[in-house]
């Protein structure tokens, strides 16, 4: 469920008309559009701005007093679903076409590392990799919760979000574990798989990640 959905009903239809309105408005709009008092629609502002989701705007000269305006953040604009599938798929297509599956492999792999060392996770233990880690896929759609299995610290994502993807394109989930790997240090094993008729996506932390040269050295040996 997106976080939109998540939200009561007011507060849904107070960000639609934000959306509708992107130079921002004032509160008596919203007073004559939700049907709900000045105090109502102050303290659903006062929530959402502390979300980061709501703004002031800049004030409309109006010929007397400033009139406060609010619109929407950048991150309020993300919370509205966007549908990249079809595109995406379609990119993924030419790509494979042109790079065949070892080339679609590499750049996937590539992809995930740049993506996974520009935001590296910390944390002193397997189960706080795992912590992080999960609340890192949560916030992108994965649904995800850190727990443990056998001993073994792990992430369970019951939504993947390539999942249109990775059913036409096996290698989808290199970018997964190379963005993973990269952003935690760790190595990790996917040991189960939606697409694959799983329950979940689950993701186990094996251990400190082999240095990048030793990647390397070992697949020249191979």
């Amino acid at each position: 469920m997106s976080r939109l959905r998540q939200l009561g009903g007011t507060q849904q239809a107070l960000l639609c008309h934000l959306l509708r309105h992107p130079d921002g408005t004032d509160v008596e709009s919203l007073c004559a559009r939700l049907r709900i008092s000045h105090n109502a629609v102050r303290q659903h502002l006062t929530a959402l701005i502390a979300h980061g989701w709501v703004e002031r705007a800049p004030s409309l000269p109006t010929g007397g007093r400033p009139q406060a305006r609010f619109r929407l953040t950048g991150s309020g604009h993300e919370l509205f679903p966007r549908n990249y599938a079809l595109i995406a798929s379609e990119l993924l297509d030419a790509v494979a076409e042109k790079l065949g599956e070892d080339g679609t492999r590499e750049m996937l792999t590539r992809l995930g590392e740049k993506l996974g060392g520009a935001e590296p996770l910390h944390g002193a233990c397997d189960a706080e990799i795992a912590q992080a880690l999960a609340h890192r896929l949560d916030r992108a759609g994965y649904e995800a919760i850190a727990t443990t299995r056998g001993g073994q610290a792990q992430v369970e994502a019951f939504n993947c979000v390539f999942h249109g993807l990775a059913r036409r394109h096996r290698h989808v989930c290199s970018f997964d574990i190379a963005f993973m790997e990269t952003a935690t240090g760790r190595r990790i094993e996917h040991t189960e798989c939606i697409v694959r008729g799983g329950n979940v996506c689950r993701f186990a932390i094996a251990g400190e990640r082999q240095p990048m040269h030793e990647h390397a050295l070992g697949a020249k040996n191979e």
